[in-house]
């Protein structure tokens, strides 16, 4: 059952989605159903700033990114950060999200290998103050959500964010696509289509 809040909130959920895959979904639906979020907002990364890997084109993980989230109540799978130059920052997308939906609640959710990494993000103590942070579970996540507060001043926003672990990730999913190993129990099946149809990962 959701929690129940006066203001609207807003879920801001955001990566490569290079593919996206099971575990994403269902991080995304643990989040509309425990923080009880109005609407969440799906946001492939325009050009990364924290990536070294290149990504795919982002007309495919935009596409793939509809069809693995399109079942989900309340989702919009968001390309705004494609029409930036330069790197994407969170920042710039939460400003906007301020400006779009007045007096809402901004909640960034963000898995426990990211939340180790955030200090590094671009303003990262503008994140703290412009969203609360919702810190999903993960392998190893215990460790890095508790590193990650404790390298923090308090005033921060945090809520647990609780979903079955799943060893998923996109890294094997690209090596299997690449050696002709079969992924349909790791990716919705629109998107394990699309990747067959557009020959993605063959190369990778």
């Amino acid at each position: 059952m959701g929690l129940s809040h006066a203001q609207p909130r807003i879920g801001v959920f955001g990566g490569a989605f290079d593919p996206p895959h099971l575990a994403h979904v269902a991080l995304a639906g643990a989040a509309l159903t425990q923080l009880g979020l109005t609407r969440l907002h799906i946001l492939p990364t325009g050009r990364p700033a924290h990536r070294s890997r290149p990504v795919s084109a982002g007309e495919h993980r935009l596409a793939m990114a509809r069809l693995a989230f399109a079942e989900l109540p309340d989702v919009v799978v968001d390309a705004r950060e494609f029409a930036r130059s330069g790197p994407s920052y969170t920042v710039d997308t939460l400003d906007e999200l301020q400006g779009e939906y007045p007096g809402a609640q901004l909640v960034l959710i963000i898995g426990g290998d990211q939340a180790a990494a955030f200090p590094q993000w671009h303003r990262y103590q503008d994140i703290l103050h412009k969203a609360i942070i919702s810190v999903a579970g993960r392998e190893n996540s215990a460790k890095a959500g508790g590193l990650f507060e404790l390298q923090h001043p308090p005033g921060g926003r945090w809520e647990p964010l609780q979903w079955p672990l799943m060893s998923v990730s996109a890294t094997d999913i690209r090596w299997r696509v690449a050696s002709g190993l079969d992924i349909h129990h790791l990716v919705p099946a629109g998107v394990a289509r699309y990747i067959e149809q557009h020959h993605l990962y063959k190369s990778a």
